[in-house]
């Protein structure tokens, strides 16, 4: 779609609506872009309005973002909980490598403060293992992880369907979501692999730009679920 329209504008009162010459803007099933606080809605009016020429959807993620939670999740926010919440129960940061010693002592510094978290928000045992191997984690694991992510919104999981896949943990995002990690930190901590492989083998273009568009994923979901919660 190329661009027709010259002013963009936000509309309403809460939730906050989104227009383009007087039109409001719709989501791929025909809804109304509608998104609950006027700092998301000026973040996805922003995307239109910095539109030239075609229509990028890659640069819109803020509205990727809202139309995935309107069109998508809305109508099952449980389900997608329970999906997302799936990975606690075969999450990266219960799963250490056997070797070398620094890439051991790297994992347990950024991935045990997670796992004493959990323990402590779920009251339940969550099992660390070295290798591949899959283990059991405490009956009852998932399913309050799943009940945690289901006090989100349509909005809120619509984030954390792309930082928990991007960071293979769902126990990392809970502890973003609930305040307990900042994002910069999150992000490093799921890449604790890679940044150490780097810093050991030294830099590969490859792998280098695809932690790079991996960071710049993560860090836009989460600045949607901060503006999807922000007040005023």
């Amino acid at each position: 779609m190329k661009r027709f329209w010259r002013d963009v504008a936000v509309s309403g009162d809460g939730p906050f609506g989104v227009m383009l010459d007087g039109r409001p803007v719709r989501t791929p099933a025909k809804a109304m872009l509608a998104v609950p606080t006027r700092a998301l809605a000026d973040a996805v009016a922003g995307e239109w309005a910095a539109v030239e020429g075609t229509v990028k959807p890659d640069a819109m993620p803020m509205t990727g973002l809202a139309n995935a939670a309107i069109d998508l999740i809305n109508a099952d926010v449980a389900g997608h909980a329970a999906r997302l919440a799936a990975y606690a129960g075969s999450d990266l940061v219960c799963y250490r490598a056997e070797g070398p010693e620094g890439l051991v002592a790297r994992q347990a510094a950024a991935w045990d403060p997670i796992v004493d978290w959990a323990r402590a928000r779920f009251d339940r045992g969550f099992v660390v293992t070295a290798g591949l191997m899959p283990v059991a984690q405490p009956a009852g694991t998932v399913e309050r992880a799943a009940a945690a992510l289901a006090g989100l919104d349509a909005f809120g999981i619509a984030a954390c369907a792309h930082l928990v896949p991007i960071s293979g943990s769902a126990l990392l995002v809970l502890a973003l979501v609930e305040g307990v990690i900042d994002v910069e930190a999150a992000f490093a901590a799921a890449s604790v692999d890679e940044i150490w492989s780097e810093e050991r083998w030294g830099q590969d273009d490859e792998a280098t730009a695809m932690l790079a568009a991996r960071g710049e994923a993560f860090r836009s979901a989460h600045r949607f679920l901060v503006l999807a919660r922000a007040d005023g």
